[in-house]
């Protein structure tokens, strides 16, 4: 019966089948054909999304799109470009700072991705870059707000693995800014081998650095706020999220003044949306994952994956091929409800810590973003680029390659994850 959960699974996700469908109809019928209790179903399905640091991420959600539709990412990208100056290759280096900095607020890759995406690929274009390199360059850096802190993919891991969120946002800030400076040298290296980015003649902003930066403060300021807040214990995450909902509305309304009632309403529908999908891909993970421990699938298959060695090192090499291919086929949210439940009996086996496991799978996941041939992130950049997905596969091999050597190294130092954790007393 674990088999044909699984089988029937892959068989819906290959076939065009939406996530949360592909998670449901295997359970479902698990459940029924198992005689394992049809009315277990919803309880469980409540159960799922019923948990208290969840209600963080419509929030975040919610706080992200504001965020984007009030202009603040445009004030940033123009600061950043000024601080960096004209040079061959700068607006690659502004396009990654700005993904990890604005990763800081919306906790979602796809949608630093998107907000990136929509103001610096056009620039780059004029700039010289190629749309292929543009798309590859921000997808791989929007991956970043997946393990830059407040980061909603850990939200989801604390939940099911009872971690401290707070301990897991802290965690998450070295190996995210270490991530982002990884993707610098590939970046830079084929911008200049290309001759990617030099400004035309009369293109030279005037506006001064000290004028831009003014523009940009409120907004330089909300990851100050929420994550400063956090770490300082005046609020939980969920509580950051509600302050991060309303500094954005603040900044939208009263200091820019870029949001009308109608842009509002917008947004609510919008945000609405995209939460419901990620909460229904949560209940009815949840429920999938319910259904396989059940029967003993997932432990059978922890038993199995800790036989391959007595070694820890070659164990977690196998669990991050694991992770890896997963990711490039699977949304992280998904990985999470499908392979934790399998690793939790190896990480209590080997005495690993859960907070910089987490790190690490999440560091994993955000290479899967913009990996081919699934590739979320790849596949909004290159909606906004005009283009196919494959332009994009020259330019995006050497990040790929960029961001697991950061990966490397995070799994091989774990307190390069704690350091930060341990300073907050968050362990």
């Amino acid at each position: 019966m674990g088999v044909l959960l699984f089988l029937l699974f892959f068989i819906l996700l290959l076939a065009g089948t939406p996530i949360a469908i592909a998670f449901g109809i295997p359970s479902f019928l698990l459940i029924w054909y198992g005689d394992l209790g049809v009315p277990v179903i919803a309880p469980n399905f409540f159960a799922g999304i019923a948990k208290f640091p969840l209600l963080a991420i419509p929030l975040f959600v919610l706080a992200g799109y504001i965020l984007e539709r009030c202009g603040i990412s445009g004030r940033i990208i123009h600061f950043a470009n000024l601080l960096v100056g004209r040079r061959r290759g700068g607006l690659a280096i502004v396009a990654i700072g700005v993904c990890v900095f604005f990763g800081g607020v919306s906790g979602s890759g796809p949608a630093d991705s998107a907000a990136i995406g929509a103001i610096l690929i056009p620039a780059m274009y004029a700039q010289g870059y190629s749309r292929g390199y543009s798309a590859a360059l921000i997808a791989a850096a929007g991956s970043t707000a997946i393990i830059v802190p407040p980061s909603i993919a850990l939200i989801i891991y604390g939940a099911i693995t009872s971690t401290s969120v707070p301990a897991l946002f802290a965690a998450g800030a070295v190996p995210g800014f270490l991530a982002g400076i990884s993707l610098l040298l590939p970046a830079i290296l084929i911008a200049r081998k290309e001759g990617y980015g030099s400004p035309r003649e009369g293109e030279q902003d005037k506006t001064s650095l000290l004028t831009a930066f003014r523009e940009a403060f409120w907004g330089l300021l909300a990851p100050i706020i929420i994550l400063g807040g956090l770490y300082g214990g005046i609020f939980t995450p969920t509580e950051a999220a509600v302050v991060a909902v309303f500094y954005s509305l603040l900044l939208g309304t009263v200091i820019y003044r870029s949001l009308t009632l109608k842009t509002i309403y917008t947004i609510l529908v919008d945000a609405s949306e995209t939460s419901a999908v990620v909460m229904l891909i949560v209940a009815f993970a949840g429920l999938f994952s319910w259904a396989g421990s059940t029967i003993g699938i997932l432990d059978s298959l922890a038993v199995n994956l800790m036989a391959v060695s007595d070694n820890q090192w070659i164990v977690l090499l196998v669990i991050n091929l694991l992770i890896f291919i997963g990711g490039m086929l699977i949304d992280a949210i998904s990985i999470f409800y499908i392979f934790l439940p399998i690793f939790m009996p190896i990480i209590q086996h080997f005495g690993w810590d859960p907070v910089w496991f987490g790190v690490v799978m999440t560091l994993n996941l955000a290479i899967g973003q913009f990996t081919p041939p699934v590739a979320v992130n790849l596949y909004v950049t290159t909606q906004l680029a005009d283009i196919r997905l494959e332009e994009t596969f020259r330019a995006v091999w050497p990040m790929v390659l960029a961001m697991a050597a950061a990966l490397v190294v995070v799994a091989l130092f774990p307190s390069l994850s704690l350091v930060i954790p341990d300073f907050f007393g968050l362990m």
